[in-house]
């Protein structure tokens, strides 16, 4: 509160001075001008304080985690105040990647091997001037996945690696297949519903480090891949937590937020184009399994996955891959402590339900139900939780869901002009703080 109280009164003296300063002439050099300004920005920022700041609802499927959040990690408890002039998601959304700053860090490559003869780039951030662990085989290591299209050039990646860089803490950045520049070996690129090539990065940095505390944090399409991944292992992993933001629960959900005529024009099209740009550099690779004339033609990435993702994996039929493709599915299976930030204005991860997941209530026992459990899964329902599995986290101690009301896809924005932190770097930071000095109490509890 004293935060955005200091930032109110530097934004209302800025305009004061601009105003009387400034402008000098016609109805917004009068006074009478000046005071409808000043009325209406103290009417915004009431509107702002009651409607628009508003604390993160905290869903946990156990007292102990929901206290140990609270004890150790208390920005998850906290009033969210996102930017006053930047909150709608969209606006948050768009900003992120050109407003805030990309801290310089300088990465070790590793190239690794797969089973199937390709390899996956691995970019470190080995942290060997780090103070509290100077011992490199007991130092933290933070897993960082990346979203759809995204590397460890991404600005909310730098973030975190500037942020685990303060803790003491490595970071490794798992860059999928043909993503980072290296050469695909074999005609497969990556999909968040097959954890093959995470299962093998996993298993490679715990083998490099079997003593250090090791933690994993996905972004997005990263978070679904993550999240999949703890779901179908359960507790036999070797990583000690993990983090989630912005993590598209329900795919379908996803695909028709995505495709209405505001969201497609801002985002879905423009990924999907990044998405046909990937695979076209390597087109030579797939021309013998996939029409790639037919999958350079694709306006969504519905169309996009249906010509091109769920051929490749082997997926009967669209339905078949974006069902699962759904981290929500196996939400209940996860066996270590997971924190999922979201935020509820996210266009990419909406979590109202749609008349087609409203639909699904009302015909319970007939044919159309059959159809629908394929899509959205058996017994959920989505006309009260919306897309983000809040009954399903409840019935989980080790998941605990963060929800902001506002904040966007990856956005989080916060402060006057929020270049150098956001509300989700912060959680980022106290989590995985939490969890290697803290995380023992856990299981005592």
């Amino acid at each position: 509160m004293q935060r955005l109280a200091m930032d109110l009164r530097v934004l209302s003296r800025e305009l004061f001075f601009y105003l009387e300063h400034q402008v000098r002439v016609g109805f917004f050099g009068s006074r009478v001008g000046l005071s409808l300004i000043l009325g209406f920005s103290a009417a915004y920022a009431c509107y702002y304080l009651s409607s628009i700041a508003k604390k993160p609802q905290l869903v946990t499927g156990g007292e102990s985690f929901s206290r140990f959040l609270q004890d150790h990690c208390p920005v998850v408890t906290e009033t969210y105040y996102p930017t006053v002039w930047c909150w709608e998601s969209r606006g948050q959304t768009l900003l992120r990647p050109f407003i805030t700053s990309k801290p310089l860090v300088q990465y070790r490559n590793e190239l690794i091997k797969t089973a199937d003869g390709g390899q996956i780039l691995l970019d470190w951030f080995d942290n060997d001037n780090s103070k509290c662990f100077m011992d490199a085989s007991i130092r933290p290591t933070i897993l960082l996945l990346p979203g759809l299209t995204g590397t460890s050039k991404e600005s909310y990646i730098l973030h975190m690696i500037h942020l685990s860089e303060e803790l003491g803490y490595r970071c490794v950045v798992f860059n999928n297949r043909g993503m980072a520049g290296e050469n695909l070996l074999t005609p497969r690129t990556y999909c968040c519903a097959n954890t093959e090539d995470l299962e093998t990065v996993i298993h490679h940095v715990h083998t490099l480090f079997p003593s250090a505390p090791f933690l994993a944090a996905g972004v997005s399409m990263g978070g679904m891949l993550l999240l999949n991944y703890l779901g179908k292992i359960g507790p036999k992993t070797p990583l000690k937590a993990a983090a989630t933001f912005s993590v598209g629960w329900n795919t379908f959900a996803c695909s028709e937020s995505l495709e209405k005529p505001l969201n497609w024009l801002l985002f879905n099209y423009y990924l999907t184009t990044c998405l046909q740009s990937s695979v076209n550099k390597h087109r030579h690779m797939f021309v013998k399994q996939i029409d790639m004339d037919h999958v350079m033609k694709a306006k969504s990435i519905r169309e996009f996955d249906k010509r091109f993702t769920s051929v490749m994996f082997g997926y009967r039929t669209i339905d078949d891959y974006y069902t699962d493709a759904s981290p929500n599915r196996r939400l209940k299976s996860v066996g270590i402590p997971v924190l999922c930030l979201n935020s509820e204005d996210d266009v990419f991860s909406p979590s109202h339900g749609s008349l087609s997941l409203f639909f699904k209530e009302r015909c319970e026992g007939s044919d159309e139900e059959h159809h629908l459990n394929g899509r959205f899964g058996h017994g959920s329902r989505f006309a009260l939780e919306g897309a983000i599995p809040i009954e399903t986290a409840k019935q989980n101690p080790n998941v605990a869901l963060v929800l902001t009301s506002y904040g966007g896809h990856i956005g989080f924005l916060e402060g006057i002009w929020p270049r150098q932190s956001t509300y989700m770097d912060r959680v980022f930071k106290q989590f995985m703080q939490a969890m290697v000095e803290h995380g023992h109490e856990l299981s005592s509890m």
